[in-house]
């Protein structure tokens, strides 16, 4: 409950803004791609102002979240490192566990036999 409430006093004034400023930056901007004739450009595009600003912010949190995920590389690496250690070492431990439980059993006949004499 109380993440609902938190999620909406976030981004319900964020939603707000983000429609006012679609709203006020609605007419079109020519982006031109053509650096040598930007009178006439071969390729350019055309859309409202606000699809650019959006764009430029999905750009920013994808960089962004590529730019972490780089950043991190090593502490993944240690926690591959570490898991198959941890897969070892428990294979080791439940092999050492048959063996006794083997051990054990192949004792239990023999100490049956010399108590019972």
């Amino acid at each position: 409950m109380l993440r609902r409430i938190v999620w909406l006093l976030i981004a319900l004034p964020a939603g707000l803004l983000l429609v006012t400023l679609a709203v006020a930056n609605r007419h079109e901007v020519r982006l031109s791609l053509d650096p040598f004739r930007p009178e006439a450009p071969v390729l350019s595009l055309e859309l409202p102002f606000y699809a650019y600003l959006f764009a430029a912010m999905l750009i920013g949190v994808v960089l962004g979240g590529i730019a972490m995920w780089l950043s991190q590389r090593r502490w993944r690496r240690s926690a591959r490192v570490q898991g198959r250690d941890a897969a070892r070492w428990h294979a080791e431990a439940d092999r050492l566990t048959r063996e006794r439980d083997a051990l054990a059993a192949a004792a239990a006949p023999k100490r049956l036999a010399a108590s019972g004499s």
